[in-house]
């Protein structure tokens, strides 16, 4: 059977105070707990720690040897819970973040300028997957999930949802048309995912209901590229606001069939394994993040 702190703590106090009586009163305990306690560690250690007489206590050889080290331990944890505590109040150390490429790119990066001037003592790992990862496998603190979440081992906190809007490039439209009806799409160039499938499944009211299957003509397992695809050209795609909001802005991609279009939001969350207190330096990254992106959805 191991020794507890609080037996450390006990007999600690009753050799500082100089008395059981005073070791009680100072521990918020009774007289007889605390006899309890000593008696309890000396039968763990097999050994005599305390002479106890009628007028005072004196340790014995082991008694004096054993103090030692268990000062060296109160004051380790109590030096292990004051670094805990400037962590909380000065979060610091290495944060291991994974995000699908596109998100890390368009949606992670251009937020670590002030992420870092606000927690310098964060040294940022980032991992870029547009495949599920395991978190423990990878060593990964938080990871970046869009769509429904599958795993409810985790914990989530929601971060923002994005639009998804169907997009083509002005030189697609030139060579191509633009289409007018959701039926249109047969027509042309359809730029879509290899998984999961029903990220081909657009938000699109039509005769059959309010998301259209597409048959892609052009298929890519990450949306960054399906983001280039269209920007050159090959294609019509449909897109999270997130990644291309600086190309609608500058004219880059035209939002095509805006009256067919059904508001369909893709929720982006931040997943970690929780047992206790969570970390702060990942309480702060996640607070952060969804506190920016959701001041910059649309």
């Amino acid at each position: 059977m191991k020794t507890t702190l609080d037996e450390l703590q006990a007999f600690v106090s009753v050799i500082d105070t100089g008395s059981i009586t005073a070791a009680a009163e100072h521990l918020a305990q009774t007289v007889s707990g605390v006899s309890r306690t000593l008696r309890r560690l000396e039968e763990k250690l097999g050994t005599t720690l305390l002479r106890r007489t009628t007028r005072r206590l004196a340790l014995t050889e082991e008694g004096s040897l054993f103090l030692l080290r268990a000062r060296a331990v109160l004051d380790a944890v109590e030096s292990a819970e004051d670094e805990m505590a400037a962590r909380r109040e000065h979060p610091a150390g290495r944060l291991r973040v994974n995000a699908a490429s596109p998100f890390m790119l368009h949606a992670v990066v251009p937020l670590l300028a002030g992420f870092r001037a606000q927690y310098p003592d964060i040294e940022l790992e980032l991992n870029s997957n547009d495949d599920l990862i395991d978190l423990i496998e990878q060593r990964t603190d938080v990871g970046i999930r869009i769509g429904a979440l599958r795993d409810s081992t985790l914990h989530a906190t929601p971060l923002a949802r994005f639009a998804l809007r169907v997009l083509a490039s002005p030189a697609y439209l030139k060579a191509h048309g633009k289409p007018r009806t959701v039926e249109d799409l047969r027509q042309h160039g359809l730029i879509g995912f290899t998984q999961p499938e029903s990220l081909n499944r657009w938000p699109l009211r039509h005769a059959g209901g309010e998301d259209y299957e597409i048959t892609p003509g052009l298929r890519a397992s990450s949306g960054e590229t399906v983001r280039q695809l269209a920007l050159a050209g090959h294609g019509i795609a449909c897109l999270a606001d997130f990644m291309t909001r600086a190309d609608r802005a500058r004219g880059d991609l035209v939002q095509l069939l805006i009256p067919h279009t059904v508001e369909q939001l893709q929720p982006v969350n931040a997943v970690y394994y929780r047992n206790t207190e969570l970390a702060a330096r990942i309480r702060v990254f996640v607070d952060y993040l969804g506190r920016e992106l959701r001041g910059n959805q649309g």
